[in-house]
C-alpha cells in the first residue's frame, strides 16, 4: 500500500474551526471517528477551538455534551441555524464528515443548505465514495466536490474513483488513513485471563451488527476450524445496528444464534451484545489472536474496525473489500474470496497452527499502524485545514453587473394556445396535464400591455386570448373567478382561491389603464366592475393584489366609487394585519414569510402614494425595507426568501427553493419605492434582483435562457430546476419591462434633480 507522503505543514495562526458530523453518544461509525478527531486535533493543537455540530441520533439531546450543537437531520430549519451560528462564531475554516445516510433530503441534500449559507473554506471527508451513484447521491457529491477546497479520502482507489468518475483534480485530493489509537502490540495471553479466555484461540470480528458484515460466512467457518483446535472461540463484539434495531429488531443477531445452534458451534462462538467504550475495545482487541472482517460489500473504502485492528498489530484475514485489498497489502494480512467459509477457515487455521506467521503478520500490521495514529491524522488535517484557509473558498462566484435583457415574448408564446397559457413546462416544452390557470393567465394579460417590442397585430392577438380565458373564468353564479382549467377547457373547480381572484381583478386594472387597445381597456373595466360589486377578499396577497388593481383603476378614471373603496379598505386591512403580528424583530404582516412577499408593501406604498395616505406610505417603506433586508445574503446578492421557509413563525427565512416569482415582486416594489421616494436605494436593491435571473446569487448560476426568452423554475442547493413554467417565464419578461421604467425613471430623476444624479 502506497501511504502518502508527510504533507507540507503550512505554518498557520488557524484557531477556530467548526466540525460538521455525528457524535458520541451516537452509535455509529461516523460518530466514533467524529468523536475521536476532535479529541485527536484538540491534544495536538491545544490552541484551537473546535465547535462539533452533530446530527441528532435517537438519543436524548441532555446525553450529548453540553458544547455540542445538535441538528435534526430532517429540518432543513436547523441546517440554516447551524449555518448562522457558523458564520457568526468566527470560525475559520469548516471540516465536514460526508457519508451518504446521516443527513436528511434526496440523497442526503440537506447539508448543502448548510454549506451554501456559509463562505468559509471547506475541507471534506468523504467516507463512501460511489463509482455508481444514483442520480441523487451524483448531484450531492458533485456539488459537495465543487464547493470544498480540499477533499480527504481514507485509501487510494477513494482518490482514483474521484478522478475517474467525478473529474477532480488529483492535487485537491490527499488520502489520510482511517486514525488508530495509540496502544502496545502485546501477546494476548497477557490479556486473555480478564475475560475468560486464558485457553482458547480467540477469533474476533467487533461493530455494529449488519447484515452486510458477513459474520454468517466467519460461523459457517467454525466447524472446520474447530475440528482442527477444539479450543477456538469466535467472538462477535458488538450491538445491532440502531437503524437496523428499528426496523427489525433483533432478528439478525437471532438468525446468528440459530445458526451456531444448528452447526452444532455454541461453544465455538459467542456474542457480546453491547457497545463497548474505547478503553475496553481496545482491550478485547489485544486479547485476540485473530481478527477477522467477513465484510460482503466490495465497495467499501474506509473501515474504522480494520483500521483499528491493524494499528494494534493484529494478524487479519479479510474478505477483497477495497479498503482491505490497500491497508492488508504487500502481506500485510490474508484476503480471502467473499462468501467463501472454507477459504476462511483455511486461513484462520494456517495462521493459529503456525505461530511465526502468526507472529510475522502481527509485528508488519504494528508497524504500518504507526503511520495511522490519530496524531498523524490530526497532523495532516490541520495542514488541510490551513491550506484551505490560505485559498480562495472554493464555491462559484457571482456574475459582473450586467444589462437589462431585452424582453422576449418567444417564451411565453411556446407555452400559450388559442385557449390561454399552460401553467407548467417539463425542461422548455409546455406541459398539457396541468393544463392552464387563471393566475398565469392575468399575468401574461399584463404583460401584453407592457412589452416594448411587440408588433400590433400579435399584440392584439395575445391580449384577446389572455382576456378571454379572464372572460371564460368569471362565474358569476359563484361572484368568483375560477382558477384551475384542464387541458379540454373543463374547470377543475367553481371558484379559485382569493389570491387568484385578487390576481384576475389586478390584470382588469391594468388593462384598463395600460392597454394600447381602447377596446381591451373597455373590457378590462367593466369586468373590474362586475367582479367589484360582488367579490370580497380578506388575505393580505389577495388584499395586495385588489389593492393594485384598484390603484390602476383610479388612474384610468379618477372618480370610479369602487376602486377606491377596494383600494382604502384592503390597506386598512394590512395596517390592521401588521399591527397585531408586529414584534420588535418582526415588521411584517403576518407571522410567517410566503410568497410574492413584496406585494404587500408595494400595495401599500402604490395606494398610499396616489390617495396621499401617510401611514399607507410610511408602513409599506418600512416593511419593504423589512423584507429587503430578509432578502440579501451576507455577501451582499438577493437571496430571495425560500419556499422552504414557509409556515415557520417568526424565523428567519431560509435559502432554498429560490422562486423568480420572489425577484419580480421585489422589483415592482422597488420601482414603486423609487417613484414615491427617488432614494436610489431602491435603485440598487431593484438592480440586485434583477441580476440574480444573471447568476449574482447563491451559486452563480443564471436562471435566465438568453436566446430565447427563456427562465428556469427554480434554485435549488445544487443548481437550478431546469423546468421552465408559466410562472417564471413571465417574472422574467415582466421584470425586464419594469426594469426598464425604472432606469427610465432614473434618467428622468437625474435631469430633474442634477445635484442627485444616478448612474443608469
Amino acid at each position: 500500500m502506497k501511504l502518502n507522503a508527510p504533507h507540507a505543514y503550512f505554518p498557520s495562526s488557524l484557531q477556530h474551526i467548526a466540525l460538521i458530523g455525528n457524535s458520541a453518544p451516537r452509535r455509529c461509525g461516523i460518530a466514533t471517528f467524529t468523536t475521536d478527531c476532535r479529541e485527536a486535533l484538540q491534544a495536538a493543537f491545544p490552541q484551537l477551538r473546535i465547535d462539533l455540530y452533530a446530527m441528532k441520533g435517537t438519543e436524548e439531546a441532555d446525553a450529548y455534551a453540553k458544547d455540542i450543537h445538535l441538528l435534526d437531520e430532517q429540518d432543513t430549519g436547523t441546517y440554516f441555524e447551524a449555518a448562522k451560528a457558523i458564520e457568526e462564531s468566527g470560525a475559520e475554516a469548516i471540516w465536514l464528515q460526508h457519508e451518504f445516510g446521516i443527513f436528511g433530503g434526496s440523497g442526503g441534500d440537506f447539508i448543502l443548505h448548510l454549506l451554501s449559507h456559509t463562505r468559509l473554506p471547506l475541507v471534506t471527508t468523504f467516507h463512501t465514495v460511489l463509482e455508481h451513484p444514483d442520480a441523487d447521491q451524483r448531484r450531492v457529491m458533485n456539488a459537495l466536490l465543487a464547493r470544498s477546497g480540499r477533499i480527504m479520502v481514507m485509501a487510494e482507489r477513494g482518490r482514483a474513483i474521484l478522478r475517474e468518475t467525478y473529474g477532480t483534480a488529483d492535487s485537491r485530493i490527499s488520502v489520510i488513513p482511517h486514525g488508530v489509537p495509540d496502544r502496545a502490540c502485546v501477546d494476548p495471553g497477557m490479556v486473555k485471563p480478564r475475560f475468560g479466555w486464558s485457553d482458547r484461540e480467540v477469533i474476533l470480528t467487533f461493530g455494529l451488527l449488519a447484515p452486510d458484515k458477513g459474520i454468517d460466512t466467519m460461523i459457517r467457518a467454525m466447524p472446520m476450524i474447530a475440528a482442527r483446535h477444539p479450543d477456538a472461540l469466535y467472538v462477535v463484539l458488538g450491538a445491532t445496528h440502531p437503524n437496523l434495531l428499528r426496523t427489525e429488531g433483533e432478528t439478525y443477531r437471532e438468525q446468528l444464534h440459530a445458526l451456531s445452534r444448528d452447526l452444532d458451534v455454541e461453544r465455538h462462538v459467542t456474542f457480546v451484545d453491547r457497545f463497548v467504550a474505547q478503553d475496553e475495545l481496545l482491550d478485547y482487541l489485544q486479547a485476540a489472536d485473530i481478527y477477522v472482517t467477513p465484510y460482503l460489500n466490495p465497495a467499501q473504502i474506509t473501515s474504522g474496525t480494520l483500521s483499528y485492528a491493524v494499528g494494534l498489530g493484529k494478524p487479519v484475514v479479510s474478505t477483497p473489500y477495497l479498503h482491505a485489498t490497500e491497508i492488508l497489502d504487500d502481506d500485510h494480512g490474508i484476503l480471502v474470496p467473499f462468501r467463501d467459509s472454507s477459504a476462511m477457515a483455511e486461513a484462520v487455521s494456517g495462521l493459529l497452527l503456525n505461530t511465526r506467521t502468526r507472529l510475522a503478520y502481527s509485528a508488519r500490521a504494528y508497524e504500518r499502524g504507526r503511520s495511522m495514529l490519530w496524531s498523524e491524522l490530526a497532523r495532516k488535517t490541520h495542514a488541510l485545514l490551513a491550506a484551505a484557509c490560505a485559498e480562495t473558498p472554493a464555491r462559484l462566484s457571482p456574475r459582473p453587473v450586467e444589462t437589462i435583457l431585452t424582453p422576449d415574448a418567444s417564451a411565453i408564446l411556446r407555452m400559450s394556445d388559442p385557449t390561454g397559457m399552460f401553467q407548467h413546462g417539463t425542461l422548455a416544452v409546455p406541459d398539457r396535464n396541468h393544463g392552464y390557470c387563471t393566475d398565469d393567465n392575468a399575468r401574461a394579460l399584463i404583460l401584453m400591455h407592457r412589452l416594448p417590442a411587440l408588433d400590433d397585430p400579435e399584440r392584439d392577438k395575445w391580449t384577446a386570448v389572455y382576456a378571454a380565458f379572464l372572460q371564460h373564468a368569471w362565474n358569476p353564479a359563484r361572484g368568483r373567478f375560477r382558477n384551475f382549467m384542464r387541458y379540454d377547457r373543463s374547470w377543475c373547480e367553481e371558484e379559485g382561491s382569493e389570491d387568484s381572484c385578487g390576481r384576475a381583478l389586478w390584470a382588469l386594472g391594468v388593462t384598463a389603464r395600460e392597454s394600447p387597445f381602447a377596446k381591451y381597456r373597455e373590457w378590462g373595466l367593466r369586468l373590474f366592475e362586475t367582479a367589484a360589486d360582488t367579490m370580497t377578499l380578506e388575505s393580505p396577497r389577495a388584499s395586495a393584489f385588489a389593492m393594485l388593481g384598484a390603484i390602476a383603476v383610479l388612474d384610468a378614471k379618477p372618480d370610479h366609487v369602487a376602486a377606491r373603496y377596494i383600494a382604502e379598505s384592503a390597506g386598512t386591512r394590512l395596517l390592521a394585519l401588521l399591527d397585531a403580528a408586529r414584534r420588535p424583530d418582526w415588521a411584517w404582516f403576518e407571522t410567517v414569510l410566503a410568497y410574492d412577499n413584496a406585494r404587500l408593501p408595494e400595495a401599500l406604498l402604490a395606494v398610499g402614494s396616489r390617495l396621499q395616505n401617510t401611514a399607507f406610505v410610511e408602513n409599506g417603506l418600512a416593511t419593504l425595507r423589512w423584507i429587503v433586508e430578509r432578502q440579501t445574503s451576507s455577501a451582499g446578492h438577493f437571496r430571495p426568501v425560500g419556499s422552504e421557509s414557509f409556515g415557520r413563525h417568526y424565523k428567519h427565512p431560509l435559502p432554498f427553493d429560490q422562486q423568480p416569482l420572489e425577484a419580480h415582486a421585489t422589483i415592482e416594489a422597488c420601482l414603486v419605492a423609487f417613484e414615491v421616494t427617488h432614494d436610489r436605494h431602491w435603485l440598487d436593491v431593484g438592480r440586485s434582483c434583477y441580476q440574480w435571473f444573471l447568476g449574482h446569487n447563491d451559486l452563480g448560476t443564471p436562471l435566465a435562457t438568453r436566446n430565447d426568452g427563456g427562465c428556469f423554475d427554480g434554485l435549488n442547493p445544487v443548481g437550478t430546476n431546469r423546468n421552465q413554467g408559466a410562472e417564471s417565464l413571465l417574472a422574467l419578461q415582466l421584470s425586464s419591462c419594469a426594469m426598464i421604467r425604472l432606469s427610465k425613471l432614473a434618467e428622468l430623476v437625474a435631469e430633474e434633480h442634477p445635484a442627485e444624479k444616478l448612474s443608469a
